[in-house]
């Protein structure tokens, strides 16, 4: 499993702590600096089920400076998924990345239900 944060982030570090305390294994990638390429980010939106928006940083500055409240819905998936690829700090985190499925942030309950088998 890949496990995408920012170090900063306090829903990056409750949810890496998580991970580390049941002993489950990732790969950390630093979301900043190894950002996902677009084709990545295609693969685990259509592995994760979710509409697309899901995978936008809402809350983050970027979002808002470049005022994607507003334009995002008129940009086709390839222009979204282009986006996405231009800078990891658009993109949420946590993303936890795994064969089979993926999570997007860090709800406790999700990753209880993917990661406890």
């Amino acid at each position: 499993m890949q496990f995408l944060c920012y170090p900063k982030c306090s829903t990056c570090q409750k949810a890496q702590k998580w991970l580390d305390e049941r002993g489950i294994p990732y790969e950390l990638r630093l979301i900043r600096e190894q950002h996902p390429d677009a084709d990545e980010l295609r693969l685990w939106w259509k592995r994760s089920g979710l509409p697309l928006k899901r995978f936008f940083n809402t809350s983050g500055l970027q979002y808002k400076a470049l005022q994607l409240k507003d334009r995002l819905p008129g940009l086709r998936e390839e222009e979204q998924l282009a986006l996405l690829a231009s800078d990891g700090m658009l993109v949420k985190r946590p993303l936890l990345v795994a064969e089979d499925f993926v999570l997007v942030g860090f709800r406790e309950a999700e990753y209880e239900e993917k990661l406890r088998k």
